[in-house]
Order: structure tokens, then sequence, then C-alpha cells
């Protein structure tokens, strides 16, 4: 049998959870009930941060909140250091109810309501990451209309597709996220969001998909976002202060599945931003990353 976290069989011969009988839990709550082990998320966050500490770069680690969101575990990404990372007014409005700082919060999706920009707009969350030129000139007409100015990073697809299921894989050429690197989208969408007034560009999030197992996909993308971070630069004159590189990072969901140690994802992640960058004379920039399901999937348990 194999148990995770905290799990463990007690004296009585119950599944036993952070020090807690199921047994008694199920007694307790009815069935059916979701505990979730708190220490072994814990654990978690404090993997990917120490890990990131090591690499000696400025970096966010944001909790991607849509793999579990209520406000206890928003409260968890706090006080562990964590940002997050929102794709719906609902998460946002879970965010804000629990304490979470506004200025720490990134809003996701592809299909981004103006109810919902204009909820963020008026939170003051830190980032919107903008998916599409719709989205862009309507985010820039609502925050003109708050006279604000907001930071945004532009998704791209890299064109990388990593050894996943092809239904989770995002970052492959013909995705219907973000804006295509290979076809000139992408350095248009730049071009056009450096030229409105009420957007602040930071940089350019890709992510290439979930469940991956090996780390050659992340390298492979932090080599193509640095080739176009420096196209960029010279036909623009735009820096890039921020790049995120998504999550995906797999977990255990059957025996046959092996995922890496976390320090083994971020260690090649921070090892091809900064070869990739110091090699083209490029200021190193702020790494993000979002990571969800390796942070709270192994740590559900259904009674």
């Amino acid at each position: 049998m194999y148990l995770h976290g905290t799990s463990k069989i007690n004296d009585k011969g119950h599944l036993e959870i952070g020090g807690c009988d199921a047994v008694e839990l199920a007694q307790q709550f009815g069935t059916p009930l979701y505990v979730m082990d708190e220490a072994l998320i814990r654990q978690r966050c404090r993997e990917y941060m120490e890990a990131f500490r090591k690499s000696g770069l400025k970096f966010q680690v944001a909790y991607a909140s849509k793999a579990f969101c209520v406000k206890a575990m928003c409260r968890l990404a706090d006080e562990e250091g964590l940002s997050l990372d929102v794709v719906s007014d609902g998460e946002l409005y879970t965010a804000l109810e629990a304490g979470f700082p506004a200025e720490r919060i990134h809003f996701h999706g592809n299909n981004k309501t103006p109810e919902e920009i204009n909820f963020a707009l008026d939170a003051e969350i830190g980032c919107f990451v903008v998916d599409n030129f719709v989205e862009m000139q309507m985010l820039n007409a609502l925050a003109g209309e708050k006279s604000k100015k907001v930071n945004v990073l532009l998704r791209i697809t890299p064109g990388v597709e990593a050894h996943t299921h092809e239904f989770i894989s995002t970052g492959q050429q013909d995705s219907k996220f973000g804006f295509d690197l290979n076809n000139g989208t992408a350095m248009k969408a730049i071009e056009e969001a450096t030229s409105l007034p009420n957007l602040v560009l930071l940089g350019i999030h890709s992510h290439i998909g979930s469940q991956i197992f090996e780390v050659e996909g992340f390298q492979m993308a932090a080599e193509k976002v640095a080739a176009f971070a420096n196209d960029v630069r010279d036909q623009l004159e735009v820096t890039f202060r921020v790049i995120n590189l998504g999550g995906g990072f797999g977990i255990r969901y059957a025996e046959g599945d092996k995922p890496l140690p976390t320090e083994t994802y971020v260690e090649a992640i921070t090892g091809a931003i900064k070869q990739n960058f110091a090699d083209r004379d490029y200021p190193i920039p702020e790494i993000w990353v979002e990571p969800g399901r390796s942070i709270v999937g192994e740590a559900g348990t259904t009674l």
C-alpha cells in the first residue's frame, strides 16, 4: 500500500493523516469527506521556495489556485511566501476574502470577462497575464477608465511539445492559448502592448503542458524565450524584466509515474535561464513559476 505525506496506519489499524484518525474524521464530518494533508502541502511549498533561493535569482513561486482553491489554502500559500495565480473572479474573490495580498495575485485565463477585469482592477492585483489581442485592448480601455496603469505579461506559445498527453499539452504551435512565437504574432503583440498607454509590460509567460516528468521541455522553452527576448530587444528596444515558465510539474497518480524531485525541476529551469540569457549578454530576468497540482495533488485523500 502506497502512503504519502504524513499518512500512516495507526495502532488501531486505521488510516491516519496529519495525526488525525480517518475513521474518527468520517464519523465526525460524514462522508464523502476530502482531507488535505497540511504538513505535506507546506513541505511542497518550502521545497519550491528553497530551491529558488539557492539559485540566487529573483523569483516568484505562484500557487496555481485552480488546483485547489479554498480560503485556508490561500492563507497557507501566503504564510509560506508564495504568490497566487487565479483564473476566475471566483478564485480572486476567495483569495481576497482570505486576506491574500492583492499585489501578489496574478490573473490568468484566455476568456476574461469585462466584469472579471474590472473586479481585478478595483482590487489592484499585481499582474494580468494577457492571452490575446481582444483582452489586451479591453484591459487597456478598462484600466484607462479607472486612470490606472497595470502590469502585464503576454502569454506566448513557444512551440515546445512536452512529453505529456496531447490533451494537456499547451505549449505547442497550434495551442488555443497565447500568442504564437513562430509566426510573428508574439512580436506583434509585444509591439502593440508597449504602445498602449495603460499597460506596463513586465515580460512574457509560457506554459508547455501538465504532468511533465522530464526537464528537457523546460530547458527548451527557456532557450526559446531567451532568443525571443533578444529579438525583441534588438527590434523594439524593449527589455523583459520577468520570464514566467508556468507549471506542469508531474505528480504520482499511478504506480508507473515517477516525478522528479522539486529541486531537479527548479535547477534545470534556473540553470537554463542563466545560461541562455548570459550567452546573449542579456540582464537575467526575474523568474516566475506556477506549480499547482504538484503542491496539493498528493496531499488529498477522499474518505
